[in-house]
């Protein structure tokens, strides 16, 4: 079986089939195009440059297209990148399809499902158990397949509910240990924190920011939506303003998209629990693809920073 990207070291030969995620158009210092492809198959993702391309070319290697690549993984400002030798669009004959190019959760639907309806069973005040159970119902086939993002982390069929399923298990354990928590306002903020991005986020694919995504962000329109749900069901009280704030503070800074910080115990937890599983699914699957006593690449959402796999986790 052939090796993924994600399985290639620095230095290694390519020769494969990858799937164009993103594609756009740069002018190089001697005033040629070229196009930055950001290509992937379902086991990661790496960048290339296609120098002195054509408007043929800008008009074939466009996103959501198959393409046979060769070349060599190099390292360009501590991130691997793609050094292309050949490329040509799939053929028919090739019997390739885009799903074959997609990474997914590591759990199955069924299961991701299974947990998020324990959860609920687990949850005992009646108002913010029939607002769950409602968002779940209307956005259940969608949240089963999205990602949680478009890069960074969970960016794979199922993220997003493969996200907030560990957040549910922090969530549990925490609880455990300040008994004092309220369980069933920490675990409606988790399963409703990221619902908006349903609608910020365009699908799964080559996944990418919709209009509404641009323009507002999943965090408003999710406080506007829990709002529209409350009075849908009839439900009113303190539990409908808290949901909205646990929403509207869980990324916790105003430079970080919060337009307010947590003000409520549990908005508190929320926020260092999406922390802590966003940063725990970057680290891990960067250091899947590294041998002990090797450095990831650079880490984006990680200030940059490069990790270290010690020797002795062999």
């Amino acid at each position: 079986m052939k090796k993924g990207i994600g399985q290639h070291s620095i230095g290694d030969a390519f020769d494969s089939f990858m799937l164009i995620k993103e594609s756009s158009r740069g002018v190089a210092s001697n005033g040629k195009p070229f196009l930055t492809l950001i290509l992937r198959d379902n086991t990661g993702e790496i960048e290339a440059k296609l120098w002195d391309i054509t408007s043929d070319d800008e008009a074939v290697f466009v996103g959501e297209k198959i393409v046979k690549l060769t070349g060599e993984v190099n390292q360009f400002r501590g991130k691997a990148q793609l050094k292309i030798t050949s490329i040509r669009p799939a053929q028919t004959t090739d019997g390739l399809h885009v799903s074959d190019f997609v990474e997914k959760a590591p759990v199955e639907k069924e299961i991701l499902m299974e947990k998020l309806t324990e959860a609920i069973f687990e949850m005992k005040n009646p108002a913010m158990q029939r607002i769950v159970r409602a968002f779940i119902k209307k956005y259940q086939e969608a949240l089963l397949t999205y990602p949680a993002a478009s890069k960074n982390h969970h960016e794979y069929v199922s993220g997003l509910a493969h996200h907030i399923v560990s957040m549910l298990s922090l969530a549990k354990e925490i609880h455990h240990l300040y008994p004092q928590v309220n369980k069933d306002l920490l675990y409606a903020g988790v399963i409703l924190h990221d619902l908006g991005k349903l609608k910020e986020l365009s699908g799964v694919i080559t996944t990418s920011y919709t209009l509404e995504g641009k323009l507002l962000g999943h965090i408003p329109m999710m406080v506007e939506e829990i709002g529209h749900i409350a009075k849908e069901l009839q439900i009113e009280g303190e539990e409908v303003l808290i949901l909205q704030h646990l929403v509207l503070s869980h990324h916790g800074k105003a430079e970080w998209g919060s337009p307010k910080p947590p003000l409520v115990r549990e908005a508190e937890i929320l926020h260092l629990i999406d922390l802590i599983d966003a940063k725990m699914n970057m680290l891990n699957r960067a250091l899947e693809n590294v041998k002990p006593g090797e450095f990831t690449e650079r880490l984006f959402a990680m200030d940059n920073r490069t990790f270290y796999k010690p020797l002795f986790e062999e």
